[in-house]
Protein backbone atom coordinates (compact mmCIF):
# COMPACT_ATOMS: atom_id res chain seq x y z
CA UNK A 1 0.00 0.00 0.00
CA UNK A 2 1.36 3.35 -0.92
CA UNK A 3 1.35 5.82 1.93
CA UNK A 4 0.98 9.54 1.47
CA UNK A 5 1.89 11.38 4.66
CA UNK A 6 0.39 14.80 5.11
CA UNK A 7 3.77 16.47 4.67
CA UNK A 8 5.45 14.32 2.03
CA UNK A 9 4.48 11.43 -0.24
CA UNK A 10 6.28 8.14 0.24
CA UNK A 11 5.91 4.41 0.13
CA UNK A 12 4.70 2.31 3.04
CA UNK A 13 5.23 -1.42 2.74
CA UNK A 14 3.11 -3.79 4.83
CA UNK A 15 4.90 -5.48 7.73
CA UNK A 16 7.24 -8.12 6.40
CA UNK A 17 10.86 -9.21 6.20
CA UNK A 18 13.69 -6.78 5.73
CA UNK A 19 14.20 -7.96 2.14
CA UNK A 20 11.54 -8.93 -0.41
CA UNK A 21 11.10 -12.51 -1.54
CA UNK A 22 12.99 -13.20 -4.76
CA UNK A 23 12.62 -16.10 -7.20
CA UNK A 24 14.52 -19.10 -5.93
CA UNK A 25 16.77 -20.60 -8.59
CA UNK A 26 16.22 -24.29 -9.22
CA UNK A 27 18.81 -25.47 -11.78
CA UNK A 28 18.12 -28.62 -13.73
CA UNK A 29 18.61 -31.82 -11.80
CA UNK A 30 18.05 -30.16 -8.44
CA UNK A 31 14.98 -30.39 -6.24
CA UNK A 32 12.02 -28.04 -6.55
CA UNK A 33 13.28 -26.11 -3.59
CA UNK A 34 16.47 -25.29 -5.48
CA UNK A 35 19.99 -25.19 -4.10
CA UNK A 36 20.81 -25.04 -0.44
CA UNK A 37 18.89 -22.11 1.06
CA UNK A 38 19.69 -19.86 3.96
CA UNK A 39 17.66 -20.33 7.16
CA UNK A 40 15.92 -16.99 6.54
CA UNK A 41 14.82 -18.04 3.03
CA UNK A 42 13.60 -21.38 4.36
CA UNK A 43 11.63 -19.58 7.03
CA UNK A 44 10.05 -17.34 4.40
CA UNK A 45 9.06 -20.35 2.30
CA UNK A 46 7.53 -21.97 5.37
CA UNK A 47 5.55 -18.83 6.21
CA UNK A 48 4.18 -18.54 2.69
CA UNK A 49 3.39 -22.26 2.50
CA UNK A 50 1.51 -22.13 5.81
CA UNK A 51 -0.49 -19.08 4.75
CA UNK A 52 -1.39 -20.62 1.38
CA UNK A 53 -2.02 -24.12 2.74
CA UNK A 54 0.45 -25.78 0.35
CA UNK A 55 3.91 -27.34 0.52
CA UNK A 56 7.16 -25.39 0.41
CA UNK A 57 8.00 -27.16 -2.83
CA UNK A 58 4.80 -25.80 -4.38
CA UNK A 59 5.68 -22.29 -3.23
CA UNK A 60 9.10 -22.63 -4.84
CA UNK A 61 7.58 -23.83 -8.13
CA UNK A 62 5.24 -20.83 -8.23
CA UNK A 63 8.00 -18.34 -7.44
CA UNK A 64 10.22 -19.81 -10.15
CA UNK A 65 7.46 -19.95 -12.75
CA UNK A 66 7.59 -23.75 -13.00
CA UNK A 67 4.72 -25.61 -14.70
CA UNK A 68 2.55 -28.25 -13.04
CA UNK A 69 0.78 -26.00 -10.53
CA UNK A 70 -2.99 -25.53 -10.73
CA UNK A 71 -4.18 -21.98 -11.40
CA UNK A 72 -6.12 -21.85 -8.13
CA UNK A 73 -3.08 -23.03 -6.18
CA UNK A 74 -0.86 -20.49 -7.93
CA UNK A 75 -3.30 -17.70 -6.98
CA UNK A 76 -3.34 -18.92 -3.36
CA UNK A 77 0.45 -18.66 -3.17
CA UNK A 78 0.47 -15.19 -4.73
CA UNK A 79 -2.29 -14.07 -2.37
CA UNK A 80 -0.21 -15.38 0.56
CA UNK A 81 2.70 -13.23 -0.62
CA UNK A 82 0.43 -10.18 -0.62
CA UNK A 83 -1.07 -10.90 2.80
CA UNK A 84 2.32 -11.48 4.43
CA UNK A 85 3.75 -8.31 2.88
CA UNK A 86 6.30 -9.91 0.56
CA UNK A 87 6.91 -8.40 -2.85
CA UNK A 88 5.98 -10.57 -5.78
CA UNK A 89 8.79 -11.47 -8.21
CA UNK A 90 8.68 -9.01 -11.10
CA UNK A 91 7.33 -11.46 -13.66
CA UNK A 92 4.47 -12.43 -11.33
CA UNK A 93 3.27 -8.93 -10.56
CA UNK A 94 -0.13 -8.00 -11.86
CA UNK A 95 -0.62 -4.79 -13.75
CA UNK A 96 -2.45 -2.40 -11.44
CA UNK A 97 -6.04 -1.69 -12.41
CA UNK A 98 -5.50 1.80 -11.00
CA UNK A 99 -4.97 3.74 -7.80
CA UNK A 100 -7.57 4.01 -5.05
CA UNK A 101 -7.19 6.63 -2.33
CA UNK A 102 -7.86 5.90 1.34
CA UNK A 103 -8.07 8.93 3.64
CA UNK A 104 -7.99 8.42 7.41
CA UNK A 105 -7.99 11.07 10.17
CA UNK A 106 -4.98 9.55 11.97
CA UNK A 107 -3.21 6.27 12.69
CA UNK A 108 -2.64 6.52 16.45
CA UNK A 109 -5.99 4.89 17.19
CA UNK A 110 -5.35 1.19 16.38
CA UNK A 111 -8.75 0.82 14.72
CA UNK A 112 -7.70 2.96 11.75
CA UNK A 113 -4.61 0.91 10.79
CA UNK A 114 -6.72 -2.24 11.19
CA UNK A 115 -9.36 -0.90 8.84
CA UNK A 116 -6.71 0.39 6.41
CA UNK A 117 -5.14 -3.06 6.30
CA UNK A 118 -8.45 -4.77 5.46
CA UNK A 119 -9.25 -2.22 2.76
CA UNK A 120 -5.73 -2.32 1.33
CA UNK A 121 -5.70 -6.12 1.08
CA UNK A 122 -9.15 -6.20 -0.50
CA UNK A 123 -8.12 -3.62 -3.11
CA UNK A 124 -4.88 -5.47 -3.88
CA UNK A 125 -6.76 -8.71 -4.47
CA UNK A 126 -8.84 -6.87 -7.08
CA UNK A 127 -5.76 -5.54 -8.83
CA UNK A 128 -5.87 -1.98 -7.46
CA UNK A 129 -3.06 -0.13 -5.73
CA UNK A 130 -4.20 1.53 -2.47
CA UNK A 131 -2.78 4.94 -1.63
CA UNK A 132 -3.03 5.76 2.09
CA UNK A 133 -3.35 9.46 2.89
CA UNK A 134 -3.33 10.32 6.58
CA UNK A 135 -3.97 13.64 8.24
CA UNK A 136 -1.41 14.72 10.81
CA UNK A 137 -1.47 17.63 13.25
CA UNK A 138 -0.46 20.77 11.40
CA UNK A 139 -0.36 18.86 8.11
CA UNK A 140 -2.65 18.61 5.12
CA UNK A 141 -6.41 18.84 5.51
CA UNK A 142 -8.88 16.33 4.12
CA UNK A 143 -9.62 18.69 1.23
CA UNK A 144 -5.91 19.02 0.39
CA UNK A 145 -5.40 15.26 0.52
CA UNK A 146 -8.45 14.76 -1.69
CA UNK A 147 -7.11 17.25 -4.24
CA UNK A 148 -3.72 15.53 -4.24
CA UNK A 149 -5.32 12.12 -4.85
CA UNK A 150 -7.49 13.45 -7.65
CA UNK A 151 -4.41 15.03 -9.24
CA UNK A 152 -2.76 11.60 -9.13
CA UNK A 153 -5.63 10.20 -11.15
CA UNK A 154 -7.10 7.82 -8.58
CA UNK A 155 -9.99 5.65 -9.72
CA UNK A 156 -11.88 6.34 -6.49
CA UNK A 157 -11.54 7.34 -2.84
CA UNK A 158 -12.62 5.77 0.46
CA UNK A 159 -13.03 8.26 3.32
CA UNK A 160 -12.83 6.87 6.88
CA UNK A 161 -14.24 8.97 9.75
CA UNK A 162 -13.86 12.10 7.65
CA UNK A 163 -15.67 15.42 7.54
CA UNK A 164 -18.80 13.58 6.43
CA UNK A 165 -19.13 12.54 10.08
CA UNK A 166 -18.97 16.16 11.32
CA UNK A 167 -22.39 17.82 11.44
CA UNK A 168 -20.75 21.25 11.42
CA UNK A 169 -18.82 20.63 8.17
CA UNK A 170 -19.86 21.81 4.71
CA UNK A 171 -20.98 18.75 2.74
CA UNK A 172 -20.73 20.59 -0.57
CA UNK A 173 -17.13 19.37 -0.87
CA UNK A 174 -18.41 15.85 -1.61
CA UNK A 175 -20.83 17.05 -4.27
CA UNK A 176 -17.96 18.91 -5.92
CA UNK A 177 -15.94 15.68 -5.89
CA UNK A 178 -18.81 13.79 -7.49
CA UNK A 179 -19.10 16.51 -10.14
CA UNK A 180 -15.47 15.78 -11.04
CA UNK A 181 -16.49 12.20 -11.80
CA UNK A 182 -14.56 10.63 -8.91
CA UNK A 183 -16.42 7.71 -7.25
CA UNK A 184 -16.19 7.58 -3.45
CA UNK A 185 -17.50 5.74 -0.40
CA UNK A 186 -17.84 7.17 3.11
CA UNK A 187 -17.12 5.02 6.18
CA UNK A 188 -18.28 5.71 9.74
CA UNK A 189 -20.58 8.72 9.55
CA UNK A 190 -23.66 9.77 7.62
CA UNK A 191 -25.17 12.87 6.04
CA UNK A 192 -28.44 12.98 4.14
CA UNK A 193 -26.97 15.92 2.21
CA UNK A 194 -24.45 13.68 0.41
CA UNK A 195 -25.49 11.36 -2.39
CA UNK A 196 -23.09 8.49 -1.82
CA UNK A 197 -22.86 5.01 -0.27
CA UNK A 198 -22.13 5.01 3.47
CA UNK A 199 -20.68 2.15 5.55
CA UNK A 200 -21.28 2.35 9.32
CA UNK A 201 -21.41 0.26 12.49
CA UNK A 202 -24.69 0.38 14.39
CA UNK A 203 -23.66 2.76 17.19
CA UNK A 204 -27.11 2.71 18.82
CA UNK A 205 -27.09 -1.08 19.00
CA UNK A 206 -23.57 -0.96 20.42
CA UNK A 207 -24.77 1.10 23.37
CA UNK A 208 -27.69 -1.25 23.92
CA UNK A 209 -25.27 -4.17 24.11
CA UNK A 210 -22.95 -2.40 26.56
CA UNK A 211 -25.63 -1.01 28.87
CA UNK A 212 -27.64 -4.25 28.90
CA UNK A 213 -24.49 -6.15 29.90
CA UNK A 214 -23.75 -3.76 32.77
CA UNK A 215 -27.33 -3.66 34.00
CA UNK A 216 -27.35 -7.47 34.08
CA UNK A 217 -24.28 -7.27 36.32
CA UNK A 218 -26.19 -5.08 38.77
CA UNK A 219 -24.87 -1.62 37.85
CA UNK A 220 -27.26 1.31 38.12
CA UNK A 221 -24.94 4.31 37.86
CA UNK A 222 -23.52 3.81 34.37
CA UNK A 223 -21.64 6.62 32.65
CA UNK A 224 -20.88 7.25 28.98
CA UNK A 225 -17.55 8.74 27.88
CA UNK A 226 -17.75 9.99 24.29
CA UNK A 227 -16.13 12.42 21.89
CA UNK A 228 -17.32 15.88 20.80
CA UNK A 229 -21.07 16.15 20.25
CA UNK A 230 -20.87 17.42 16.67
CA UNK A 231 -19.91 14.00 15.29
CA UNK A 232 -22.61 11.67 13.95
CA UNK A 233 -21.26 8.48 15.65
CA UNK A 234 -21.26 10.35 18.99
CA UNK A 235 -24.85 11.51 18.55
CA UNK A 236 -25.92 7.98 17.70
CA UNK A 237 -24.14 6.50 20.71
CA UNK A 238 -25.86 9.06 22.94
CA UNK A 239 -29.24 8.16 21.43
CA UNK A 240 -28.66 4.47 22.06
CA UNK A 241 -27.40 5.13 25.59
CA UNK A 242 -30.36 7.36 26.45
CA UNK A 243 -32.92 4.91 25.10
CA UNK A 244 -31.48 1.88 26.88
CA UNK A 245 -30.96 3.65 30.22
CA UNK A 246 -34.54 4.96 30.19
CA UNK A 247 -35.92 1.58 29.17
CA UNK A 248 -33.95 -0.63 31.55
CA UNK A 249 -33.43 1.64 34.56
CA UNK A 250 -36.44 3.94 34.32
CA UNK A 251 -34.35 7.11 34.32
CA UNK A 252 -35.53 10.42 32.91
CA UNK A 253 -33.72 12.09 30.01
CA UNK A 254 -32.34 14.69 32.42
CA UNK A 255 -30.98 11.98 34.73
CA UNK A 256 -29.34 10.15 31.83
CA UNK A 257 -27.80 13.35 30.47
CA UNK A 258 -25.95 13.83 33.77
CA UNK A 259 -24.21 10.52 33.06
CA UNK A 260 -22.80 11.58 29.67
CA UNK A 261 -19.33 13.13 29.56
CA UNK A 262 -17.76 14.52 26.38
CA UNK A 263 -14.00 14.40 25.92
CA UNK A 264 -11.32 13.49 23.35
CA UNK A 265 -10.83 10.11 21.67
CA UNK A 266 -7.53 9.59 23.47
CA UNK A 267 -6.22 7.85 26.56
CA UNK A 268 -6.02 11.21 28.33
CA UNK A 269 -9.54 12.08 27.18
CA UNK A 270 -10.86 8.82 28.57
CA UNK A 271 -9.08 9.40 31.86
CA UNK A 272 -10.59 12.88 32.24
CA UNK A 273 -14.09 11.70 31.32
CA UNK A 274 -13.98 8.68 33.65
CA UNK A 275 -12.71 10.83 36.52
CA UNK A 276 -15.67 13.18 36.08
CA UNK A 277 -18.13 10.29 35.90
CA UNK A 278 -16.73 8.62 39.01
CA UNK A 279 -17.17 11.93 40.82
CA UNK A 280 -20.87 11.53 40.00
CA UNK A 281 -20.93 8.10 41.59
CA UNK A 282 -20.71 5.91 38.49
CA UNK A 283 -19.70 2.30 39.10
CA UNK A 284 -19.38 1.52 35.40
CA UNK A 285 -18.26 3.50 32.35
CA UNK A 286 -18.96 2.81 28.69
CA UNK A 287 -16.30 4.41 26.47
CA UNK A 288 -16.52 5.40 22.80
CA UNK A 289 -13.12 3.89 21.98
CA UNK A 290 -10.69 1.37 23.43
CA UNK A 291 -8.13 4.13 23.93
CA UNK A 292 -10.62 6.04 26.08
CA UNK A 293 -11.34 2.83 28.01
CA UNK A 294 -7.66 2.41 28.83
CA UNK A 295 -7.75 5.98 30.11
CA UNK A 296 -10.71 5.06 32.31
CA UNK A 297 -8.71 2.18 33.80
CA UNK A 298 -5.87 4.59 34.52
CA UNK A 299 -8.31 7.04 36.17
CA UNK A 300 -9.54 4.31 38.51
CA UNK A 301 -6.02 3.32 39.48
CA UNK A 302 -5.09 6.94 40.16
CA UNK A 303 -7.83 6.81 42.81
CA UNK A 304 -6.48 3.51 44.20
CA UNK A 305 -9.52 1.69 42.79
CA UNK A 306 -9.43 -1.65 41.00
CA UNK A 307 -10.98 -2.58 37.68
CA UNK A 308 -13.36 -4.37 37.67
CA UNK A 309 -13.86 -4.69 41.43
CA UNK A 310 -14.58 -1.00 41.98
CA UNK A 311 -15.24 0.18 38.44
CA UNK A 312 -16.38 -1.75 35.37
CA UNK A 313 -15.15 -0.46 32.01
CA UNK A 314 -16.43 -1.22 28.51
CA UNK A 315 -14.47 -0.12 25.43
CA UNK A 316 -15.43 0.24 21.80
CA UNK A 317 -13.64 -1.08 18.67
CA UNK A 318 -11.88 -4.27 19.91
CA UNK A 319 -8.61 -2.92 18.61
CA UNK A 320 -5.66 -5.29 17.99
CA UNK A 321 -3.93 -6.38 21.23
CA UNK A 322 -6.75 -5.01 23.41
CA UNK A 323 -7.41 -8.55 24.68
CA UNK A 324 -3.96 -8.49 26.30
CA UNK A 325 -4.33 -5.38 28.47
CA UNK A 326 -4.49 -5.58 32.25
CA UNK A 327 -7.26 -6.44 32.81
CA UNK A 328 -8.28 -7.73 29.37
CA UNK A 329 -10.82 -5.22 28.11
CA UNK A 330 -14.50 -5.95 27.70
CA UNK A 331 -15.43 -4.08 24.55
CA UNK A 332 -17.78 -3.66 21.63
CA UNK A 333 -16.22 -5.18 18.53
CA UNK A 334 -16.58 -3.18 15.34
CA UNK A 335 -17.07 -5.51 12.34
CA UNK A 336 -13.90 -4.15 10.74
CA UNK A 337 -13.39 -6.93 8.20
CA UNK A 338 -16.98 -6.89 6.99
CA UNK A 339 -17.07 -3.09 6.82
CA UNK A 340 -13.74 -2.80 5.02
CA UNK A 341 -14.62 -5.42 2.45
CA UNK A 342 -18.05 -3.87 1.92
CA UNK A 343 -16.46 -0.46 1.36
CA UNK A 344 -14.20 -1.90 -1.34
CA UNK A 345 -17.01 -3.85 -3.04
CA UNK A 346 -19.21 -0.78 -3.05
CA UNK A 347 -16.49 1.46 -4.45
CA UNK A 348 -15.62 -1.01 -7.20
CA UNK A 349 -19.29 -1.12 -8.19
CA UNK A 350 -19.20 2.67 -8.41
CA UNK A 351 -16.03 2.55 -10.50
CA UNK A 352 -17.52 -0.14 -12.73
CA UNK A 353 -20.55 1.97 -13.56
CA UNK A 354 -23.09 -0.05 -11.55
CA UNK A 355 -23.34 2.13 -8.43
CA UNK A 356 -24.74 0.78 -5.21
CA UNK A 357 -27.76 2.54 -3.69
CA UNK A 358 -26.82 5.92 -2.25
CA UNK A 359 -27.82 4.93 1.24
CA UNK A 360 -26.23 3.64 4.44
CA UNK A 361 -25.13 0.05 4.95
CA UNK A 362 -25.20 -0.59 8.71
CA UNK A 363 -23.23 -3.41 10.33
CA UNK A 364 -24.07 -4.99 13.69
CA UNK A 365 -21.34 -4.82 16.37
CA UNK A 366 -20.64 -7.56 18.91
CA UNK A 367 -20.12 -7.51 22.67
CA UNK A 368 -16.86 -9.19 23.70
CA UNK A 369 -16.83 -9.91 27.44
CA UNK A 370 -13.42 -10.12 29.06
CA UNK A 371 -11.99 -9.07 32.39
CA UNK A 372 -12.81 -5.37 32.84
CA UNK A 373 -16.45 -5.80 33.88
CA UNK A 374 -17.87 -7.48 37.00
CA UNK A 375 -20.86 -7.38 39.31
CA UNK A 376 -21.86 -3.96 40.52
CA UNK A 377 -22.95 -2.92 44.03
CA UNK A 378 -26.25 -4.34 45.21
CA UNK A 379 -29.40 -2.20 45.55
CA UNK A 380 -28.93 0.51 48.12
CA UNK A 381 -25.17 0.05 48.22
CA UNK A 382 -23.17 3.22 47.79
CA UNK A 383 -20.50 3.52 45.17
CA UNK A 384 -16.89 3.24 46.38
CA UNK A 385 -15.60 6.40 48.00
CA UNK A 386 -13.52 8.63 45.73
CA UNK A 387 -10.47 10.13 47.34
Amino acid sequence: MQNVAAHAPGTLRPPGPEQPVRPIPAPGGQSDTGPVQSPSMTARLADIATQAGVSEATVSRVLNGKPGVAAATRESVLAALDVLGYERPVRLRRRSAGLVGLITPELENPIFPALAQVIGQALTRQGYTPVLATQTPGGSTEDELTEMLVDRGVSGIIFVSGLHADTSADMQRYEQLRAQGVPFVLVNGFSAKVQAPFISPDDRAAMRLAVTHLVALGHRRIGLAVGPKRFVPVLRKIEGFHGTMREQLGLTSEEVEELVQHSLYTLEGGQAAASALMERGCTAVVCASDMMALGAVRAARRLSLEVPRDLSVVGYDDSPLIAFTDPPLTTIRQPVTAMGQAAVRTLLEEIGGTPAPHSEFVFMPELVVRGSTASGPGPGTAAPARS
